[in-house]
């Protein structure tokens, strides 16, 4: 049997052990609550296709485990990520790089907010060089030396393009990949030539050609709202769909229209005939990709691998009031 002033002794020990065991645990925990290691998140960061080239789209993906929100910017445009169905902990971005745009390096400037702190993420990127032609082609001479009064006409023109162009949808409105806009016509490697009009350079050609008979039916690359549907002097019977997130398609030298402006249109719904209206040298398509203000290589975006974004009701409420 033990003597009772020893029993007192080893409770009093247990106790204090105790306290200290308690102690320490509120220690740990303050301290891998307040850590840098916790406040500051790891986060994947990677962009696809992985060598970007002057007219290539972008797909940045950010893998971050309770990220709140996403920002960022790229070649001084903001980036507006969104979440895709089905995995949360993955944000995505669609941007590109304009046709124009010189090789070098480029900083990719990102902001995360998790549990109200917020971390910054800064990547270079480099812009490879992007080897595009030069092609002559013979137009009516309105279209080189346009007149006084085809000079107002092109004036008003973008005059409605940059109303057009100021706004887009602030959620994605675009639905998985992008699908090409005819139904088995050839492509032209036309996207980002150097363009000569009657011997004269005019610019690069910001665009795909696709060969189509008068009437071919045109079909929208992704689901989106049509913005403009409409004759204008150098695109003729253009169409313009918005995208959502500055991204729009551009759909020029059509015969008829099949949609009117304000309708919501899905992937692959027939929206138009194609035609040789404005300055073209023959029946075609002219499919345009504009984000930002950057115009990007149609085929290499309907190439890329795109995911499906989430509804707007699993969005947070920052990407829902974005842009």
């Amino acid at each position: 049997m033990l003597r009772p002033h020893n029993h007192r002794a080893r409770k009093k020990s247990l106790h204090s052990l105790q306290r200290v065991s308690h102690v320490s645990a509120l220690l740990f925990l303050l301290f891998f609550i307040f850590s840098p290691l916790h406040a500051q998140q790891d986060a994947d960061v990677s962009w696809t296709p992985s060598d970007l080239a002057a007219g290539s789209p972008a797909l940045f993906t950010v893998h971050a485990r309770e990220a709140t929100s996403i920002t960022g910017t790229w070649q001084n445009n903001p980036l507006q990520f969104f979440r895709a169905a089905h995995t949360p902990d993955t944000w995505y971005a669609l941007a590109g790089v304009d046709v124009a745009a010189k090789p070098g390096s480029y900083p990719l400037d990102l902001q995360l907010t998790v549990h109200g702190q917020s971390q910054t993420i800064h990547r270079a990127i480099t812009i490879i060089p992007a080897d595009y032609k030069e092609i002559t082609l013979s137009v009516p001479s309105k279209y080189v030396e346009p007149d006084a009064a085809s000079l107002k006409i092109i004036a008003s023109d973008q005059s409605l393009k940059r109303d057009i162009f100021a706004s887009s949808a602030p959620l994605p409105l675009w639905t998985g990949s992008f699908m090409p806009p005819l139904n088995r016509a050839p492509r032209t490697d036309s996207f980002g030539t150097r363009r000569v009009f009657n011997g004269s350079l005019a610019s690069i050609h910001r665009g795909l050609d696709y060969r189509a008979r008068q009437g071919t039916p045109v079909h929208a690359v992704n689901s989106g709202r049509v913005v403009l549907a409409r004759p204008l002097y150098f695109e003729g019977n253009c169409i313009v769909i918005d995208h959502g997130l500055g991204l729009t398609t551009i759909y020029m030298h059509l015969s008829k229209f099949r949609v009117k402006e304000g309708q919501h249109v899905t992937r692959g719904q027939l929206i138009a005939l194609s035609g040789a209206t404005g300055r073209a040298n023959g029946p075609h398509l002219h499919l345009s990709v504009r984000w930002q203000g950057e115009y990007l290589d149609p085929a290499k975006l309907i190439a890329l691998h795109l995911p499906s974004p989430a509804a707007a009701k699993d969005l947070p409420a920052s990407a829902q009031h974005s842009r």
